[in-house]
C-alpha cells in the first residue's frame, strides 16, 4: 500500500515537470519560427536538428503523460479495492486525516 500511495504523492512534481517541458517545446517552436528567415547553411542544418529533437521529445512526453495516467488509474483501482476490503480502516485513516486537517486549519 505504501508504494502505490507514494506514486500517487510523486505525481503532482510530474504533472508540473510535464506542464514546464510543454514550456519549453512551445518556446523552442517558436525560436525556430523566429528565426526562419536566417539564411545560411548552418543555421538551416540546425533547424533541422532542433525540430528533429522537438518531434523526439514531443512523443516522449506523450508517452510519459500516458504512463502518468495509467498508473493513476491503477492506484484509483488499488485505493478502491483496499476501501471495499477494509471499509473500518478507510473510515478511521480519514477521519485521523480529517483531524490533523483540521487542527492544522485551527492553529490558523
Amino acid at each position: 500500500m505504501t508504494t502505490k500511495t507514494m506514486h500517487t504523492d510523486i505525481s503532482i512534481p510530474k504533472d508540473k515537470l510535464m506542464e514546464d517541458l510543454r514550456l519549453v517545446v512551445a518556446d523552442a517552436e517558436e525560436l525556430l519560427r523566429a528565426t526562419a528567415s536566417q539564411a545560411g547553411e548552418g543555421a538551416t542544418a540546425a533547424r533541422a536538428r532542433i525540430q528533429k529533437s522537438l518531434q523526439v521529445v514531443k512523443e516522449q512526453l506523450v508517452d510519459a503523460e500516458d504512463a502518468v495516467i495509467r498508473r493513476t488509474k491503477e492506484a484509483a483501482k488499488v485505493t478502491d479495492q483496499y476501501v471495499h476490503d477494509n471499509p473500518w480502516k478507510a473510515i478511521g485513516i480519514s477521519a485521523c486525516v480529517g483531524a490533523i486537517v483540521g487542527m492544522l486549519i485551527a492553529r490558523r
